[in-house]
């Protein structure tokens, strides 16, 4: 039997109309595709472990096409965060921001990049594949309809499923959905038209209100806890391997993205923030080729704007304590020592400099 394909629609958060035409026309269309299941959810960033769509998801075990209004890696580590692990699909659509002309396959990592331990090697994930495709990017549902058959195409390819018939005896739930499959096809069922369905019922049932927490990509992690040591409102932890994790997401403090302008590789992703690079947009996702000093935290040590990217950060984590009722702390606590060391002796430290000698030499 040939594998399915499971597409979620992920909604906006908005009622802008025309990005419900988008989604609706979406799934009218994808409906009728033979392979093709289709799901909507509500806004991925907002869904709870708990919740029904996300155990919807993760009851999701073959390739995965997910349709979102973010950017596709945003899209993809939410997904991971929630154990909804895959490969990383690679669809020939372009998300926004992306722009073709500046793309260079031949770029390559650093020499430097490709030496650090990243957290995703430590992760073993499922053979099956996960596109996040970007629902920005095109005003036409057609473009994404005929992605997904590119993709459901190149899945039918795969002999996975087949050689795990032939080897051995089928599991019980490919045995169910072939049997349920074989009888749809003998009674002909007519294909479910979505635009018969009530509004209400098309859009997800369960509406989570909106969240703000930061989404760790494993892939440049490097699980060095600059951003635990940053964070004082208890969002991050440590699991049995201590490796780090976002413990308490809903402890972040709305609208503030202050860790992620610390984190050396830009690593983690505010994926509703304004400005497209703390989102999770293209720039970031493979190697770095272009100065983020001057966008979002200078990963570089030595570069320029790296000082300035912390002070920002160590303001905006002052200016929630404040709200919080708390005492602020400036630049003494959890900044890391990013610049080298190229003061002179004659250069006398002021009292920040001695107070930050002092943080640092304490045995906490």
């Amino acid at each position: 039997m040939p594998p399915r394909l499971t597409v979620v629609v992920s909604q906006s958060r908005s009622q802008n109309p025309k990005k419900r035409e988008l989604e609706e026309a979406l799934v009218a269309e994808l409906l009728g595709k033979p392979g093709v299941d289709v799901t909507v959810v509500s806004h991925l960033y907002d869904l709870t472990a708990e919740g029904t769509d996300m155990l919807c998801l993760s009851g999701i075990t073959d390739d995965l096409v997910v349709c979102s209004w973010l950017y596709p890696r945003g899209a993809r580590w939410i997904l991971a965060r929630n154990a909804v692990l895959g490969q990383e699909g690679i669809s020939l659509l372009k998300s926004l921001g992306d722009d073709e002309e500046d793309v260079d396959d031949s770029d390559e990592p650093s020499e430097e990049d490709v030496e650090k331990s990243r957290v995703i090697d430590q992760v073993e994930l499922p053979q099956r594949k996960i596109y996040c495709l970007d629902l920005r990017a095109y005003d036409s549902a057609a473009v994404f309809v005929e992605e997904v058959q590119r993709i459901a195409g190149e899945q039918q390819t795969s002999t996975v499923e087949l050689t795990g018939w032939i080897n051995g005896e089928p599991k019980p739930e490919q045995m169910q959905r072939y049997l349920s499959n074989g009888k749809s096809q003998q009674q002909n069922e007519p294909a479910v038209d979505p635009l018969a369905i009530p509004h209400s019922e098309l859009h997800a049932a369960d509406s989570p209100a909106r969240r703000w927490y930061p989404v760790i990509d494993l892939s440049r992690c490097t699980n060095c806890l600059e951003c635990i040591d940053f964070c004082l409102f208890g969002v991050y932890g440590i699991d049995s391997r201590e490796t780090i994790l976002v413990e308490q997401p809903d402890n972040c403090r709305q609208g503030c993205p202050a860790c992620s302008r610390v984190c050396p590789e830009n690593a983690i992703i505010f994926p509703q923030h304004k400005s497209p690079i703390i989102a999770g947009s293209p720039e970031v996702g493979e190697s770095l080729k272009i100065d983020l000093s001057q966008l979002f935290g200078a990963p570089d040590p030595g570069a320029p704007g790296a000082e300035k990217s912390l002070k920002v950060a160590a303001n905006e984590r002052d200016e929630q304590l404040l709200l919080a009722g708390r005492e602020p702390v400036g630049m003494a606590v959890g900044i890391p020592r990013r610049r080298p060391e190229t003061r002179a002796d004659s250069d006398p430290k002021d009292q920040l400099d001695r107070l930050i000698d002092a943080v640092d030499q304490a045995e906490l």
